[in-house]
């Protein structure tokens, strides 16, 4: 028969301690006075329960992009969000679309007056996390027409995170880590990425994996990597590569992250996405140029300097 872990007593009305389930008290004077001999156990084994949350495998992600039907990527810069019907499509779908127009409800996508009204729309009538986390984006980033003004985007990461946003805890996170926006504070950063890490956020999960390897904590920073690259993250499975030729990992642990991989990588794979991808990468590649351009145009002043940028821009 269980007993009270303070005064000995039995009965089926103990309650357990609600942190770490371990012993039974038969009331709040009883739990209070065994404190000081029960914390340090009770600590242990809290710890012991949040890593086995933290580094339990998360459940195979089934969000599909509506169109193509095939699973949507875990990285925000290959999803569309289509604000006036709420839904996320993959870029690959989104660069094929023939024209501005919403495939779904005809509306025009391309204009920035129409996008502002419907993500604002969407979050004041619908709590829409995804808007939410969208328009945050926008203002951390200058993107979309709107300026850039950190302060505004912590804001909506920080109401879309407490509705359980996920992608809104990974970039309050960030903004914590860097302190943009808000004042810098690690332990908070980690703790978002927690979160989001446990609701199944890939890249959340590498960044835990990139900040316990700075701390010098390997052996945990190789369990978030494992995760991640068996759900699809390529710079992951670099890092997982590494620890195995150091022998930090089993033949099984690293045979089974290959295959998980892989068998995301199929899932997720389409010519559409893979042209996306060219096409982002080139852009990327000619704001990088324009920003080099511009650096030398404040400051060495070429004279063919404004030229290379209107014919960059042309492009």
């Amino acid at each position: 028969m269980e007993s009270c872990a303070a005064c000995g007593k039995g009965g089926s009305s103990l309650k357990s301690c609600k942190a770490c389930q371990l012993v039974k008290y038969c009331g709040r004077e009883c739990q209070i006075a065994h404190r000081s001999e029960h914390k340090k156990a009770c600590r242990k084994r809290c710890a012991e329960l949040f890593d086995n949350r933290l580094f339990a495998q998360p459940p195979a992600r089934d969000e599909e992009c509506p169109i193509c039907m095939l699973i949507l990527p875990f990285n925000e810069g290959e999803i569309c969000f289509i604000a006036c019907c709420g839904k996320s499509i993959c870029m690959g779908c989104f660069i094929c679309m023939e024209s501005d127009r919403c495939p779904f409800c005809n509306a025009n996508v391309g204009n920035h007056a129409d996008l502002d009204c419907k993500l604002k729309e969407r979050i004041e009538k619908h709590n829409d996390l995804v808007a939410m986390n969208s328009l945050g984006s926008y203002y951390m980033d200058g993107k979309g027409g709107y300026p850039v003004d950190p302060t505004k985007a912590v804001e909506l990461y920080r109401r879309a995170s407490e509705l359980g946003g996920v992608h809104a805890h990974r970039n309050l996170a960030r903004a914590y880590l860097v302190g943009r926006g808000i004042e810098m504070d690690k332990k908070k950063a980690i703790h978002h990425y927690q979160i989001s890490s446990m609701m199944g956020d890939v890249l959340s999960r590498y960044c835990l994996g990139a900040l316990e390897g700075q701390s010098g904590n390997i052996g945990p920073a190789l369990r978030h990597w494992m995760i991640a690259a068996k759900c699809g993250h390529d710079d992951a499975l670099e890092k997982v590569k590494q620890g195995y030729s150091m022998g930090l990992l089993t033949k099984d642990d690293f045979e089974s992250t290959l295959r998980c991989h892989k068998a995301y990588q199929d899932e997720a794979k389409s010519e559409k996405r893979d042209k996306a991808k060219i096409i982002l990468a080139r852009m990327t590649r000619k704001c990088d140029e324009m920003k080099q351009i511009q650096i030398h145009a404040d400051t060495a002043q070429e004279p063919n300097t404004r030229k290379k940028a209107a014919k960059l821009i042309s492009l």
